[in-house]
């Protein structure tokens, strides 16, 4: 069973990962020779001073 976690900022619509979440399924049910009903992906949605890149918070 692929699992695919997506971690970034916060920011993105409900359309948007619905849309991002039937791609990435139609990809790993194509490429991956895998049932839709087997891919699980998550959100993690971050506020950007959650993050520091290269010892710099982002927020």
């Amino acid at each position: 069973m692929p699992i695919v976690t997506i971690e970034w900022y916060e920011g993105r619509s409900a359309e948007q990962k619905a849309e991002i979440a039937r791609r990435l399924t139609d990809l790993l049910v194509e490429v991956g020779k895998t049932q839709p009903e087997q891919v699980w992906i998550r959100f993690n949605d971050s506020d950007k001073g959650d993050w520091a890149i290269g010892g710099e918070l982002q927020g």
